[in-house]
């Protein structure tokens, strides 16, 4: 099958998108597929250019077997909501312009959060002539009120149009949690053109490992226990309320809290360490995707935390997969839904209500102290990874095309 698709994240980017369209491609072709991924230069989240790389008008090449074509875009930090909307846009844009250039494919994928993405894979798709497929990473727009990043409003609506029509026209739907899928049936999308297929993780990479001592030189912790944040700095993520745990256990001396990565407040939880004189957070910036083992390694418990929304409740953290092939216990600080289910069904760490330091700081107090309840979380969770394997959830979505190039 040659499969084509469009996303405005690829590595040397390591966030969840990227990673999960990478690790798919790249089964893919190990299956005997051809894959084509048109994407820009990398630049998420601060909106800088990745080193060794220029966003130019078209380059091609080929990383993993994987055919990557890169386009000119807009390039902007991933903050401002209409700076953003010309970044999305200038790529579907140019995505378009692209994905016409390749051989035709049987199938042309395009995948959210923002829906520009997809509008792009539905042009392609509707000018060669094959069937397109959204891939539904979050209810956007619906997120961006959630978050407080806009106000429901003219463009909102707009942009709910959009998103229906997409629904509409794409052959096939793969969110990424039944959350999603029960959501779209609600609104009047034929549940027979859904299928869900949930991240998970290359166990190949994200395995049980020592403590990486370079990483606890960069951040003095050698006999610490480290409580690890490690993605995106977003408007979602309740970091604020994380902090306010870590002040209320700084008399803990040997607890450490880590933060790892970058994005639109990545700034103010700077400033908010500086401000409080936090003795017991370490802060590094955005890392290598190839370095995230490494960093995973030191973490006793990785923090799993989403604002207190009703609208978070669908979403299922990528990285919960990744801890559980690490063999890290998390704390899920996240409304009710899906991704606390999870948790709760493979006791692979422990459930909090979110946003509330108190409920947090008692959690990393409990791990600290009960031994034998971290040791027996630790081992649920690489129990667990197996059944979320990325390279069955990559399998899972070639059957589902391949249905759709047999009609």
């Amino acid at each position: 099958m040659n499969i084509l698709f469009l996303t405005d994240n690829y590595p040397p980017e390591s966030n969840a998108p990227a990673s999960r369209t990478h690790e798919h491609a790249r089964q893919w072709v190990a299956d005997g597929h051809t894959v084509t991924v048109i994407t820009c230069a990398p630049n998420f989240p601060a909106g800088k250019l990745y080193d060794g790389y220029k966003n130019s008008w078209y380059t091609r090449v080929v990383n993993d077997g994987v055919t990557v074509v890169r386009v000119k875009t807009y390039i902007t930090a991933n903050e401002g909501f209409l700076k953003r909307t010309l970044d999305y846009q200038s790529f579907m844009l140019m995505g378009t312009l692209a994905g016409m250039r390749q051989s035709k494919p049987d199938v042309v994928v395009a995948t959210s959060p923002q829906f520009f993405t997809a509008v792009a894979g539905y042009l392609v798709g509707v000018f060669r002539r094959v069937p397109f497929v959204f891939e539904l990473r979050d209810l956007w727009p619906a997120s961006i009120t959630a978050v407080g990043a806009m106000q429901s409003g003219r463009i909102i609506r707009t942009l709910e149009r959009l998103e229906m029509f997409l629904y509409r026209k794409a052959a096939l739907i793969v969110p990424v949690t039944h959350t999603f899928k029960e959501e779209l049936i609600t609104r009047g999308i034929k549940a027979s053109k859904i299928v869900v297929v949930r991240n998970g993780v290359d166990l190949e990479q994200y395995r049980p490992m020592p403590k990486n001592t370079a990483v606890l030189d960069e951040l003095d912790a050698h006999d610490a226990f480290i409580v690890g944040y490690i993605g995106t700095h977003g408007m979602a993520h309740g970091l604020p309320k994380v902090i306010e745990a870590a002040a209320l256990l700084e008399s803990t001396r040997e607890v450490v809290f880590i933060f790892v990565g970058g994005g639109a407040e990545r700034a103010a939880l700077e400033a908010d360490v500086k401000s409080r004189e936090l003795s017991n957070v370490r802060l590094l910036p955005m890392q290598p995707k190839e370095r995230m083992p490494d960093i995973w390694s030191v973490c006793d418990i990785a923090l799993i935390p989403l604002r207190n929304k009703p609208l978070f409740s669908s979403v299922i953290p990528s990285k919960l997969f990744e801890c559980m092939g690490m063999g890290i216990p998390v704390i899920m600080s996240v409304p009710a839904g899906e991704a606390t289910s999870i948790v709760d069904a493979t006791r692979c760490g422990l459930v909090v209500q979110p946003e509330n330091p108190q409920k947090l700081a008692d959690s990393v107090r409990k791990l600290l102290d009960d031994k034998a309840l971290l040791d027996e979380l630790k081992a649920n969770a690489l129990m667990a990874a197996e059944d979320f394997s990325r390279q069955q959830a990559a399998r899972n979505m070639i059957e589902a095309f391949s249905e759709l190039t047999k009609n």
